[in-house]
């Protein structure tokens, strides 16, 4: 079986979500303080924390997941961009909006940076509609 060699694009790209991963971790790392009570939050805001660590994780993983797949698929230019990107992009967004939205003290309900949140639903939806059109089509 022949070795899996990403192309130019995917090689960047996933070099630069690996990197992220620290960030994932530091989040663990600071959701250990949250549980164990040593930073107050309310409820409202250790679910979004809880959700905005989970969405990076899973997203991170799935966009590199999602690199692979990109080089088996012909897409080029944009939709080749929107392929590779578009779930890893996701990962920063959707996080990015749990924890914006909910930033503050005592707070109980989403602030307007919700919009965050949705722009990173979006990026992933049209990601990985674009990916499996791809690879349905290559």
């Amino acid at each position: 079986m022949a070795p899996i060699v990403l192309s130019e694009s995917s090689r960047i790209i996933a070099g630069i979500v690996l990197l992220t991963i620290v960030t994932i971790e530091f989040g663990g790392y600071f959701m250990t303080k949250i549980v164990r009570g040593q930073v107050p939050m309310t409820d409202f805001q250790k679910a979004f924390a809880r959700a905005g660590h989970a969405h990076a994780g899973v997203l991170v993983t799935l966009g590199l997941i999602c690199l692979v797949l990109a080089d088996a698929t012909n897409l080029t230019g944009f939709a080749g961009w929107v392929a590779r990107a578009g779930v890893p992009l996701a990962a920063i967004l959707m996080s990015a909006g749990f924890f914006a939205s909910s930033a503050g003290k005592g707070v109980t309900q989403p602030n307007k940076a919700y919009i965050v949140l949705w722009l990173g639903a979006a990026s992933l939806a049209i990601g990985t509609i674009t990916l499996g059109i791809g690879l349905l089509t290559a």
